[in-house]
């Protein structure tokens, strides 16, 4: 038996050696070369890399103190500090091109006019294979958040598609009541995959009742939400008919196993990768023995 084989995902045109990608933001493999060399190339954990998220302009990102941790969570309030666009065009992509699988990179912006140079802009590289909208800003015309009200998210996808053919996957909130309605809204804009879940809105108080984070608020992520993206990605995976990136508390193999079990195509690990660098390649092989037992291969 081929367990690579056995194990190739393709996800929208995007073709991948194993089902195992990363969480945008979660794992900087630029910094990461930089402090590890070239070893970083040879035991690269992911089968694609999902960029932290870019924005038209630049960000300074949130002010500190920018993460909180609970006995099975984490809380992040990073603020997406980037380049903004020429910045990452300039100095990113060209370092991320290096990497040995394919580039997806996230975008996020707070109107369909800067969107839409951003995602031409982006997916006009060669070296993008697909991009992924971050729809956890609101909209400045309507004060909405675009990936809560599934008119936003659809009137969006249906602005953007006709900009690019390659997949444009849409990062969904679990902050909603049923996120496979919005789910439903960027299938029908033309959203070739959906990913979540994202992280839960939260805010951790200090015993004077004070916030701890320097924004106040952020997303809560790790072990504590896995059964929460069971649940939604389930409810996703049987609302719609494109593919769909399961994430959410991801630690193990037997984890990427159930998200599959729930008909994710792929799926995504995160908050673990704070911890190691290398879990993604642990809950890999951890998954492969699975596979290998299950099959009856020794």
């Amino acid at each position: 038996m081929n367990l690579a084989a056995a194990t190739e995902v393709d996800l929208c045109g995007i073709t991948l050696a194993h089902p195992i990608v990363n969480a945008s933001g979660t794992f900087d493999a630029i910094a990461a070369r930089r402090a590890f060399g070239d070893a970083v190339l040879e035991r690269f954990p992911f089968s694609a890399y999902v960029s932290k998220t870019i924005t038209p302009a630049p960000r300074v990102g949130n002010p500190p103190p920018r993460l909180w941790e609970e006995p099975a969570a984490m809380i992040n309030s990073i603020g997406l500090p980037n380049k903004g666009l020429d910045g990452f065009l300039a100095a990113d992509l060209p370092q991320l091109a290096d990497l040995p699988v394919p580039l997806i990179v996230s975008v996020m912006a707070t109107s369909v006019e800067e969107f839409g140079p951003l995602v031409a802009a982006v997916a006009g590289r060669d070296e993008v294979a697909g991009l992924e909208l971050n729809v956890s800003c609101p909209n400045v015309h309507s004060g909405l958040i675009v990936g809560e009200q599934p008119s936003e998210t659809e009137g969006l996808l249906e602005a953007l598609r006709p900009l690019t053919e390659k997949p444009l996957i849409v990062k969904l909130t679990p902050n909603v009541a049923e996120p496979a309605v919005i789910a439903i809204a960027a299938e029908q804009g033309g959203a070739d995959a959906v990913s979540l879940i994202n992280t839960l809105k939260a805010a951790p108080l200090l015993d004077d009742g004070s916030p701890w984070l320097g924004a106040g608020s952020g997303g809560l992520s790790g072990p504590a939400v896995r059964t929460v993206a069971l649940k939604q990605v389930a409810d996703v995976v049987s609302a719609v008919e494109i593919p769909v990136v399961g994430m959410g508390g991801v630690d193990h193999g037997a984890h990427v196993s159930a998200l599959l079990g729930a008909g994710a195509a792929a799926v995504a690990v995160g908050t673990a990768s704070f911890r190691d660098p290398l879990a993604a390649e642990r809950i890999r092989l951890e998954f492969e023995e699975l596979g290998r037992a299950a099959a009856g291969v020794r």
